[in-house]
């Protein structure tokens, strides 16, 4: 009996942490996903009351590199965590009917909010500030985006690049020099 249980045990504990799980529509859901009513607006002034970074993702049923993001990258209890702390997440549909209302007050379903937006591939990862301009719209407000799945080294120096606000330092570092300098950090690349 305590072999079957050791046994159990182990294999419980070669599972990915934090692997997803499908919803009902056929996205990836991660535990630190928000269900909201989709009112941008009204998601900003929560993700700032708790402190963290608003950020969207845009995602579709059968999507591989959602898949491959999830389960490659997200997995990584570290890289999770970090996000989980530092970020208010919304995932939107590419193709979805659920209405969200941007920043600028216009109420559109996912699809056609993603149109506007001209969001084509998923995954999409829309970063936004603390605070937008009255009329602006999620995507110009947007102080980065990340269109694609990328590899754990990536998707984390991006996460750490916007919470750390280097968008706004007036240092000539931009993102793709911060993910060399973050590279050669990690002994040349022991992360992707």
């Amino acid at each position: 009996m305590r072999y079957w249980m050791g046994m159990a045990l182990a294999m419980l504990m070669a599972l990915p942490v934090g692997a997803a799980e499908l919803g009902d529509d056929g996205l990836h859901k991660q535990p630190w996903m928000r269900d909201t009513f989709k009112d941008l607006r009204e998601d900003l002034d929560e993700a700032n009351a708790e402190g963290k970074r608003l950020v969207l993702f845009f995602e579709q049923r059968g999507c591989i590199y959602c898949t491959k993001m999830h389960e490659e990258v997200f997995s990584d209890a570290g890289i999770s965590n970090f996000v989980g702390d530092n970020f208010f997440v919304v995932q939107l549909n590419l193709y979805g009917d659920i209405e969200v209302v941007d920043f600028d007050g216009e109420e559109l379903s996912e699809k056609d909010l993603a149109r506007k937006w001209r969001v084509m591939f998923t995954p999409n990862i829309v970063f936004l500030p603390e605070e937008i301009d009255d009329g602006q719209s999620a995507m110009d407000a947007a102080v980065a985006v990340m269109p694609g799945a990328f590899g754990k080294g990536t998707t984390l120096d991006m996460f750490t690049w916007v919470a750390e606000k280097r968008y706004a330092m007036d240092n000539g570092e931009d993102f793709q020099r911060y993910h060399a300098r973050m590279i050669q950090e990690r002994d040349n690349g022991s992360f992707d």
